[in-house]
């Protein structure tokens, strides 16, 4: 077939409006979509503010001249802060009573309060059980390690065994309960602690330990005399009342 001439087809306005319409539509999207610049870094959600009572009633302490010093609540489980509590017990207002299990230690108070306090408690196999009365009390107490301690653990505590003197050093801290059965020292004691990470834990050689703070508002509360009983796995949780949503 001669080659011949034919007109050019035009290409409908419609189409061309079409084309364009279609290829601007990804830069439309991208226009709303956000953008991180390289600069950018993404933002962290502070830690919240301790409380400001914890703050104070964990603050550093002028002991008579000792400074106690304070616990960083921010690192603390709130569980294991001093705090009062609905208590159910038939036992005495004045009694202490100590949850080993739940790591509890509560001071029974009137209208079916307690004071509750956090408290590191014995490795397994070592605890105290039953009551005892608390037949002396001590501000910045000496301590020596039982023959038992020495026993199990001698590079630690065989070193140590001419005692240590009170202070801040001394494994007792501020305070020190000293419990008693039927008139006899039963070794056990309800202490301070220069470890405030323990309090929470199984960790100790049969006491219960509180913070310094804690121990030494409990000494405070106690007269010599008081009774204490030690719950065991059975009576476990039963006083508390709990409010708070589980």
């Amino acid at each position: 077939m001669p080659y011949r001439d034919y007109p050019k087809r035009r290409t409908p306005v419609a189409v061309l409006l079409r084309v364009s319409m279609l290829v601007a539509a990804p830069f439309a999207v991208a226009a709303c979509s956000p953008t991180m610049q390289s600069s950018d870094k993404p933002v962290l959600a502070a830690a919240p503010a301790p409380d400001p009572a914890y703050v104070s009633m964990y603050g550093a302490i002028n002991d008579n001249g000792t400074i106690i010093p304070a616990v960083d609540v921010s690192k603390i489980d709130k569980r294991n802060l001093r705090q009062v509590v609905d208590y159910e017990t038939d036992e005495p207002v004045g009694t202490v009573v100590v949850d080993p299990h739940a790591r509890f230690l509560y001071l029974v108070m009137p209208n079916g309060k307690a004071m509750r306090y956090g408290v590191g408690v014995a490795k397994a196999g070592l605890e105290f059980e039953g009551e005892a009365d608390i037949s002396r009390k001590a501000a910045w107490p000496s301590w020596t390690p039982t023959q038992n301690m020495i026993e199990r653990e001698p590079e630690r505590y065989a070193p140590l065994a001419g005692g240590v003197e009170g202070g801040l050093k001394n494994p007792l801290g501020a305070r020190a309960l000293y419990l008693y059965q039927n008139g006899e020292d039963t070794l056990y004691r309800i202490h301070g602690t220069t470890e405030p990470w323990s309090i929470g834990k199984s960790v100790s050689s049969g006491c219960i330990r509180l913070f310094n703070q804690d121990i030494v508002d409990l000494h405070s509360r106690v007269p010599k005399g008081s009774r204490v009983v030690v719950l065991d796995a059975a009576q476990s949780g039963k006083g508390e009342i709990k409010n708070e949503p589980s």
